[in-house]
């Protein structure tokens, strides 16, 4: 057989130069164990299908030694040798199975690669939940957005009556939209967003060939309202900075007091850099940086009371999960006696308010927020009964 590859390789070149796609690759660290060990395998990929791929251990190196082997001729010969084999085989017209791979490559094959050999062979179904798995995995998206889809899909799941893609129907769709509903968790928008999400994989299957027809061609689901906004007034602002709670407590009323007087969302808090995102000017430092969910830049103040708390951390703001913030928010919300929900949004939203209720323009306000459309600002504006209490009595003084 070796006398047959060795004929082959005339052959193998000109069958490489039409091949444009490479089937060994180099892989370091596929198992994660350099933050473990210091150190971490080299190793060469080769994929003989869709399905049928090996691995095969070079060496064990440091982060840095990689940097420079990555790059090496001694690397890409090793590669090219596996490739000049793979192409054979496929010259000569063999299988594509790890048994004939492994027996080119001259050793033996592994427990797993025997066991595996030994169960038989199941023929594989995507469904629509696979689908709409793997496209979001390819997707070139922003983390942020990757797992809002991530949480639509997991609510797919959890509802059971949408895997397959005959279970897209219209009727599935009604039922799935009533079970978002049901527990009363979810407002109108957040289902809303929830149909939008997995609108687009829908007419993808549809675009595909997949589905005969698209299900939500037929049903409309209304958008519905944004709920009124609760944000604190300067009152409860000044009650929440004046409690005395426990230190773990006190921390995220810290950031909270910080996103309150600034308006960055909690991501943003949390990647918060004083020495590269501030700039001064005359006597007050300004945020100029660009939010985490969207990438728009944003140019906004840090207020007193924000600075009193970088001031208070070293510049240097702690860190800590949404989830757990919020946790220790409500137990504030119960110390300070408040009739509102708080989360850490509520922050972002009480910035907003209070500057518009002392009549910063609407633009500055969506500039500061690093809203892309001044509608999303407006939203804000809605809650703002006493500015117009206030304009009208400064108004009712004219009309004598």
């Amino acid at each position: 057989m070796r006398y047959q590859i060795q004929n082959a390789l005339p052959l193998l070149h000109k069958t490489q130069e039409s091949m444009t796609r490479k089937c060994v690759s180099a892989v370091f660290d596929r198992k994660k164990m350099l933050k473990v060990k210091g150190t971490a395998k080299v190793e060469l990929q080769i994929r003989l299908t869709r399905d049928c791929r090996k691995y095969v251990t070079l060496c064990e190196l440091s982060a840095l030694e990689w940097k420079k082997f990555e790059k090496s001729q001694e690397l890409a010969f090793e590669i090219q040798k596996r490739e000049d084999i793979v192409t054979a085989m496929r010259v000569l017209g063999e299988e594509m199975t790890l048994e004939n791979l492994n027996k080119r490559l001259g050793i033996e094959e592994t427990p797993k690669e025997a066991k595996k050999k030994e169960q038989p062979v199941k023929e594989e179904k995507t469904t629509f939940i696979d689908y709409v798995r793997d496209a979001v995995a390819k997707e070139r998206i922003k983390e942020y957005t990757k797992q809002q889809k991530m949480v639509t899909l997991k609510a797919l799941i959890d509802f059971g009556k949408i895997v397959d893609f005959d279970d897209l129907t219209p009727n599935n769709l009604i039922d799935f939209d009533a079970w978002l509903r049901a527990d009363g968790t979810r407002g109108d928008t957040t289902i809303h967003n929830y149909h939008k999400r997995l609108k687009i994989y829908v007419r993808q299957v549809y675009e595909r060939g997949l589905i005969p027809r698209n299900p939500y061609a037929s049903v409309k689901f209304p958008r519905g309202r944004y709920k009124e906004r609760t944000p604190l007034t300067e009152k409860e602002l000044n009650l929440l900075r004046g409690l005395r709670v426990p230190p773990k407590e006190e921390k995220v009323r810290d950031l909270f007091i910080f996103a309150a007087y600034t308006g960055l969302a909690f991501c943003d808090v949390m990647l918060f850099d004083f020495a590269e995102m501030t700039v001064k000017s005359g006597d007050m430092y300004f945020i100029n940086g660009a939010r985490l969910k969207t990438g728009t830049n944003f140019y906004t103040p840090i207020f007193a009371p924000a600075m009193e708390v970088l001031e208070k951390y070293k510049y240097r703001l702690p860190r800590i999960t949404n989830q757990k913030a919020n946790d220790y928010l409500h137990l504030l919300e119960s110390r300070a006696n408040l009739k509102k929900s708080l989360t850490f949004h509520v922050a972002r939203h009480t910035f907003a308010t209070i500057s518009l209720a002392h009549d910063i323009p609407i633009e500055n306000v969506a500039r500061m927020l690093g809203h892309k459309d001044i509608r999303t600002t407006q939203l804000y504006a809605k809650v703002l009964k006493s500015t117009i209490e206030r304009h009208a009595t400064n108004l009712s003084k004219v009309f004598i």
